[in-house]
């Protein structure tokens, strides 16, 4: 029996990166793969090691074949579900995307389908997170007039939220930081781009200090914990629903939830 070669494809994390590797494989016809990063790279006694570099052009033929055949809704699962960081999220994405191209239609609505219902689970878990974001994000006023908010998602939702958040704050400008993944996106009015910060030291994005924040972002936070604190009527207080619809892990970024 011949064991197929197994190639290892090592990318750099991104979507694009990813879509380049699609495409490498269709180039060269490649049968056994896997999607590894350089920081989770694994040695391997068999197989070939492939080093991806990020092509965008080849990226966007894939993703406009991948468009072709599949409804928007389809696609826009395929790229949530890839936002995930799940564990081999790649190898299944892979499958779907082989899928896609074999089939004479579209198959982002055959739920009968084990790739296709996984891939969609795993999308509506990433977009539960985005809308939890677009609504428990909480700006603080830097002194630097930029408005500053911090977050922890369990899924890298930072590429989802931009259009919400662009289209809502069009007026000021504001940074939303990933602390896990260490970057986030800024806003100067015109466009929303990708940066990172080097945050000062012993920084703790749940205070708000005046180091950091306006004196003017201090009293309206005192306010807004006291007209929170007054309206919160004790004896109607049901903590099970609450922590339903926010979650605890939320809490530290909330400024109701600071004192």
């Amino acid at each position: 029996m011949v064991i197929p070669e197994e190639h290892t494809l090592i990318y750099d994390g991104t979507f694009d990166g990813f879509l380049t590797g699609v495409f490498h494989i269709y180039e060269l016809k490649l049968q056994t793969v896997i999607f590894q990063k350089p920081e989770n790279l694994q040695e391997s006694l068999f197989g070939n090691k492939v080093e991806i570099t990020t092509d965008l052009e080849k990226a966007d033929r894939v993703w406009k074949g991948i468009k072709s055949k599949t409804s928007a809704k389809g696609s826009y699962r395929l790229y949530s579900a890839f936002l995930s960081e799940q564990p081999q999220i790649e190898t299944l994405l892979l499958k779907y995307i082989q899928q896609a191209f074999k089939s004479s239609r579209p198959i982002d609505s055959d739920f009968s389908n084990e790739t296709v219902l996984k891939v969609s689970q795993i999308a509506k878990s990433v977009g539960r997170e985005k809308h939890r974001m677009e609504a428990f994000v909480r700006f603080r006023l830097t002194n630097d007039g930029i408005y500053f908010a911090s977050v922890e998602p369990d899924f890298d939702v930072l590429p989802l939220i931009s259009k919400h958040f662009k289209s809502r704050y069009a007026d000021q400008k504001w940074i939303i930081y990933d602390l896990k993944r260490g970057y986030g996106l800024y806003y100067d009015l015109e466009k929303v781009e990708l940066m990172q910060l080097s945050l000062p030291e012993g920084f703790d994005a749940t205070k708000t200090k005046s180091d950091y924040f306006t004196a003017s972002e201090l009293e309206f936070q005192t306010l807004w914990q006291d007209y929170f604190e007054s309206t919160n009527i004790a004896s109607r207080k049901n903590m099970k629903l609450h922590v339903q619809h926010v979650p605890k892990r939320y809490w530290k970024y909330l400024s109701e939830k600071l004192r």
